[in-house]
């Protein structure tokens, strides 16, 4: 019997290959090789233009008599995104909109050609261009970490700064600076600006839109209904040439899409030869919060806008797309590779920490986590409490354990004086989660300052902030932290992003359930219903095997966590707990292996790691064969096929950098022993004539790759069980 494994993922071997060759024989895949790619930033003077360039995209800019983007080209492709000029950015301020940069006078939006542009004029109103310059890229966080991660080095490119100055009497001595980081080896150009203010007035910052573009459509329709929330056309795709992200996306989803608040597709009314008859084809792109940040910017201070990733992709194919933006984590932000083996502790006493402390050390766990219901309270920095934590720290340093703890923000009560106020009733409430605090209050500006005290006097080397800021609004005006329901989601934002950049810089890693990871954050949840952990121990196999393989799309292994509850959470009777665990030691083993064997930590939630003699050396099994595999545990996955209880599932890592190109991982959920002859694609190993493979250190077999990458393997699997086999040259 032959499987086909996952048709979207077999498509890639060869219809991104072919296409590749097509366009240039020559040229490496950069997601097998991306060397060659080296970020330049040169001018083009008898054009006036500046390009930026890394053969993966080049973006041009036209700069007299102002700056304006006039190409946004993916070299991979060879497909242009841009069909008209905009300007470069906007700001409203005091109520009024002002551009930034940008010409005009394009009387075609459908496509762009250089031989218009001579005849374009700057804006009357806008910020024209006054200088330039270019530099090295430098991190955007100095990251510190002790811990095992899979990319230490922090990403290389140049930057682009535009400045900009405007002879309006209103906007006299106000500086924007838009500048553009292009990376080494990625088909990625980051965005962001920021704004001198030193008219020697306080102006009110409304807003600022620091990305337009006027992208190629995806489609055409002629009859499009509008969309109440963009006014779009409903169901018309927006463009799928460019994936964006940006430092403002909250509201625990614990998957970017959903949590964005900050792109938005528009229509474009002045591009009237499009085939939607209403105009509302989504092809306008805008970057900025989806409410204005009603920033007060006094005289004398500089406000910096959030930073947007905008990464060009070459291929419709979901497992490719995602191996991209993966590549786009591991590369700038590459404190989500960082990756502890980690206990999640329940504790009620100093002498349960000092016993689980010993039994990371003897089982080879790396890092003790002080989970909710624990009685570690990070809000108390008395000298007392300061001490025994920090007397508990030593003796986890002395183990060679990291240790820190839970703490819990938004989804609590404090006060009538503290909590967010509702807009619409002026009164507490209205939040995400009913009742929360504001960030901005008293009490959460003294939260902000007590747990930078704890970590730094207790020496924590983790911090797991439960609940962070989701997105709240806040109409107090007596609030410190920020002026009024203006201001009120853009300063709290800054406040939780302040205490994640600072942890990062620290060293201390951090466990937050929403999207914050250009600011530092390490791991997200990985997505699972809670209650779900009463059901019976065999569902919970089989269910947390979908959770994995549907949340590694898009993220790396080492950017989630799961959970592995030991004792009774939920509800739930005897049959959902694996405690005692010598009792249920085919299951504890099992679940570690579901976990570790796609390269991500859970949450192993009780009171011990083992219970018995027999218990601990299964847990050191598991662990030491995590451990020798790691790298390639690490590493990207590809999607096998999705558990379903009926046959066997599974997914593949893979690496063409390493030694071991590819580890597979495959469960037999069946009562009885099955034989499948599994169809491999091996493209994005590297490898391109055979492959060796070994099924769990047995002899090893050559295999011939077939044309299209893949090979074909008969693998036996024991009955409700595990197999894993390791792929080399």
């Amino acid at each position: 019997m032959t499987l086909k494994i996952s048709a979207y993922s077999l498509m890639i071997f060869s219809s991104v290959f072919v296409k590749a060759q097509m366009l240039n024989p020559a040229k490496q895949d950069w997601l097998l090789n991306n060397a060659a790619y080296t970020a330049k930033i040169y001018a083009v003077p008898e054009k006036k233009e500046l390009v930026l360039d890394n053969g993966l995209l080049k973006r041009t800019f036209r700069i007299s008599p102002d700056v304006a983007c006039v190409d946004f080209l993916n070299q991979i492709t060879g497909q242009q995104l841009l069909r008209a000029i905009k300007p470069e950015a906007r700001l409203v301020i005091d109520g009024k909109n002002y551009n930034v940069g940008g010409l005009f006078g394009q009387k075609e939006n459908a496509y762009l050609l250089p031989s218009w542009i001579d005849d374009f004029k700057p804006g009357d109103s806008s910020f024209h261009y006054v200088s330039h310059q270019i530099t090295e890229l430098k991190p955007f966080l100095n990251w510190k970490t002790k811990m095992w991660a899979g990319q230490k080095n922090q990403a290389a490119g140049k930057v682009l700064s535009f400045t900009y100055q405007s002879e309006l009497p209103a906007l006299k001595n106000i500086k924007v600076q838009v500048n553009y980081a292009i990376y080494d080896g990625l088909p990625l150009i980051t965005k962001w600006l920021t704004v001198d203010n030193n008219s020697g007035k306080t102006v009110q910052l409304d807003q600022v839109v620091n990305e337009v573009l006027a992208v190629v459509e995806e489609e055409s329709a002629v009859v499009g209904e509008l969309h109440s929330n963009n006014k779009t056309g409903r169901g018309m795709k927006v463009p799928q040439g460019i994936y964006l992200e940006s430092n403002f996306a909250f509201n625990n989803a614990m998957r970017y899409p959903i949590s964005d608040q900050s792109t938005h597709w528009k229509v474009d009314k002045s591009y009237t030869s499009q085939v939607n008859y209403d105009y509302t084809t989504p092809c306008l792109l805008e970057v900025h919060p989806s409410r204005n940040i009603g920033v007060q910017l006094k005289t004398g201070t500089t406000f910096q806008s959030i930073r947007t990733n905008e990464l060009l992709m070459d291929s419709y194919d979901r497992e490719r797309r995602g191996l991209a933006i993966r590549k786009m984590y591991r590369t700038t932000m590459p404190w989500t590779t960082a990756n502890p083996i980690f206990m999640h502790l329940v504790s009620k006493n100093d002498e349960q920490v000092r016993t689980a402390i010993d039994q990371c050390a003897a089982t080879g766990y790396e890092a003790l986590i002080l989970s909710f219901g624990s009685h570690c309270n990070m809000e108390d920095t008395t000298a007392t409490n300061i001490h025994k934590w920090k007397t508990l720290t030593d003796y986890a340093h002395k183990k060679g354990i990291f240790i820190g703890s839970y703490s819990l923000f938004s989804s609590r009560k404090i006060s009538d004086e503290d909590d967010v106020i509702d807009p619409k009733t002026g009164k507490p409430g209205g939040a995400f989660f009913v009742n929360a605090p504001c960030f901005g209050s008293k009490w959460g500006l003294g939260y902000l300052k007590s747990l930078k005290t704890f970590m730094t006097k207790t020496g924590f080397d983790i911090f797991e902030n439960d609940g962070p800021y989701p997105g709240d609004v806040c109409a107090s005006t007596t609030h410190p932290g920020h002026e009024g329901l203006e201001d009120s989601q853009w300063k709290q934002m800054e406040l939780q992003k302040s205490l994640y950049r600072w942890c990062n810089e620290q060293g201390i890693y951090v466990n937050a359930p929403d999207w914050y990871f250009m600011d530092g954050t390490n791991k997200v949840g990985i997505g699972y219903r809670e209650v779900n952990f009463s059901l019976s121990r065999e569902q919970q196999m089989i269910l947390n095997r979908q959770n994995i393989f549907d949340a590694t799309w898009d993220e790396i292994p080492s950017m989630v966590w799961g959970f592995v509850p030991l004792t009774k959470y939920q509800g739930g009777g005897p049959e959902a707990v694996l405690e005692p665990l010598a009792d249920h030691l085919k299951d504890y083993e099992q679940l570690m292996m579901q976990y570790y064997g796609a390269g991500i930590q859970a949450c192993y939630r009780g009171p011990r790691l083992y219970d018995t003699e027999e218990t601990k050396k299964t847990v050191v099994k598991v662990i030491d064969w995590y451990k020798e595999n790691r790298e390639i545990l690490n590493s990207d996955i590809i999607h096998l096929r999705r558990a379903d209880g009926r046959d066997w599932d599974g997914l593949m890592h893979l690496n063409p950098k390493l030694k071991t190109k590819g580890m597979i991982l495959v469960y037999n959920p069946l009562k009885e022993e099955i034989r499948r002859e599994l169809k491999l694609p091996l493209y994005y190993t590297g490898l391109k004539n055979t492959a060796t493979l070994s099924v769990q250190n047995g002899a090893p077999k050559k295999y011939t790759l077939d044309r299209d990458y893949s090979i074909s393997v008969p693998v036996l699997m024991k009955a409700e069980s595990y197999t894993w086999i390791k792929i080399t040259e």
